[in-house]
């Protein structure tokens, strides 16, 4: 039943899927020539004519969509990494169609209505996908297209599991009971029952409807893996491994593969990913760009600020730890009285510090002496959105106290990121800090930098604990 209604689900989602692909380009047509957002004048084709290269962007976006795995089995699979997908498609497509234009010289064609296609696209799917998550959420909540999960093992690894499943009822599952060597059939575990022992699977097979089987046995019970998976295999279940080592890896470990052996990365990092470093990188180069040039009046009136409110340079450079942990000097607005070096290294600054101007406080509250580091971002050295960079003294401090704390240095570091539009700046928690930096490593995607660029903006620069 599950299998049918799979199909339903994704001949469902392909019909939906075009007709959002038709929806988007004609919507990019109106809002070129009737709001002409670009108020420019070009040879209009005919509304047919624009509607042409349907038959090159349906399946070009279907094989891209393919590719990204959007038509499989979502129901533990994020919404931001769906979106995130999304996102590339749009990219990779956009970037094709323009591409097939130039080589066949179609030169009337507006290059502003794919340009808001691959916008509206992006905008459209997503909005589609997230009301196909919120409809099939509410029926699986009720009880309908449930998948029927058998447990093995019934220690604390399988109770977790079934804590999970039993709280979160929108994924679907409904447990029909464990198997377990350790404990009598009929014993009650997780609003569940022991239904036999483990040498009893192909008869449980046999006599229930099962559509998965989660093995969740304690390291020690690993040597009845091989018995266990030739029987599902056998009977054409489903099985799937809850690894009793989960605690010591990431919620998204990464395995590659060398010959015919698999390697479990422990720490899933997409931004190792070259297309995903590339996409990153352009966007950080288009908009610290964009952002110097129209900040560029702000930038010498505080630069004038500095000079006229205390003898000194304008620009305070200052040693940071940054990817790979290589070392770089970060651009701030001057907003001490010129120090020592020493005083510099390891002075940490405190609420009312005595070493601030008063211009320097002022802009220090408002967080506009971090703009020079947009060169930083231009220059390679940082991002626009990642963990913020430290001091070496106190980079070494905290890689004795604080689990983890290294990992930061995967990627590159931010002018803002997923800690600070959380609160966890200033003389705040490292501890904090550094889950948030955590979280921001292992899920990065372009739809995260987006939200966290308007967070950014929406919270304001001004915060009680920058000083």
């Amino acid at each position: 039943m599950i299998k049918e209604n799979q199909k339903f689900l994704n001949g469902m989602m392909i019909a939906v899927d075009g007709l959002v692909i038709c929806i988007s380009l004609i919507l990019s047509y109106f809002i070129r020539f009737y709001v002409n957002i670009f108020n420019t004048n070009q040879i209009r084709l005919s509304f047919k004519e624009y509607l042409m290269p349907l038959i090159i962007i349906l399946p070009l976006y279907y094989i891209l969509y393919n590719v990204y795995n959007l038509y499989s089995p979502h129901r533990r699979k994020s919404l931001d990494s769906e979106i995130n997908s999304l996102i590339k498609i749009n990219i990779i497509g956009l970037g094709i169609l323009m591409s097939m234009f130039y080589i066949f010289k179609n030169v009337h064609y507006s290059r502003y209505v794919l340009l808001i296609f691959s916008i509206i696209n992006t905008i459209n799917s997503s909005l589609e996908r997230y009301f196909i998550r919120r409809t099939l959420r509410e029926i699986r909540s009720k009880g309908y297209n449930l998948k029927h999960v058998l447990i093995i093992g019934a220690g604390e690894l399988g109770c977790n599991f079934a804590k999970k499943i039993n709280d979160n009822k929108y994924l679907g599952y409904n447990i029909i009971g464990f198997l377990d060597d350790n404990k009598q059939p009929g014993y009650k575990v997780s609003k569940s029952h022991i239904l036999g022992s483990i040498d009893e699977l192909s008869h449980i097979i046999m006599k229930r409807n099962i559509d998965e089987i989660m093995i969740a046995l304690p390291l020690g019970e690993y040597g009845k893996l091989g018995a266990i998976i030739s029987t599902c295999e056998k009977y054409g279940v489903k099985a799937q491994i809850i690894p009793d080592y989960y605690k010591y890896i990431p919620a998204k470990p990464y395995v590659d593969v060398i010959d015919d052996l698999a390697i479990i990365n422990i720490r899933h990092v997409p931004l190792d990913f070259p297309f995903n470093r590339l996409i990153k990188r352009i966007l950080d180069v288009i908009l610290s760009s964009i952002g110097i040039i129209i900040l560029s009046p702000l930038l010498i009136t505080i630069a004038t600020g500095v000079k006229l409110s205390s003898p000194g340079p304008i620009l305070f450079k200052q040693e940071r730890v940054g990817l790979h942990r290589r070392n770089f000097n970060m651009y701030k607005f001057r907003s001490m009285k010129v120090q020592t070096h020493e005083d510099e290294k390891v002075k940490w600054t405190i609420k009312e510090d005595p070493r601030k101007t008063k211009f320097g406080s002022f802009i220090r509250k408002t967080s506009i002496d971090e703009l020079p580091q947009l060169f930083n971002v231009l220059k390679g050295d940082m991002s626009l959105i990642g963990p913020r960079p430290e001091r070496p003294y106190f980079v070494e401090k905290f890689r004795e106290e604080i689990p983890k704390y290294m990992i930061k240095h995967h990627v590159r570091p931010g002018i803002t990121g997923w800690a600070q539009v959380n609160g966890w700046r200033g003389d705040t928690s490292i501890k904090e800090r550094i889950k948030c930096d955590l979280y921001y490593i292992e899920n990065w995607n372009l739809w995260l930098d987006i939200k966290i660029i308007f967070l950014t903006i929406w919270k304001g620069f001004v915060n009680k604990n920058a000083y």
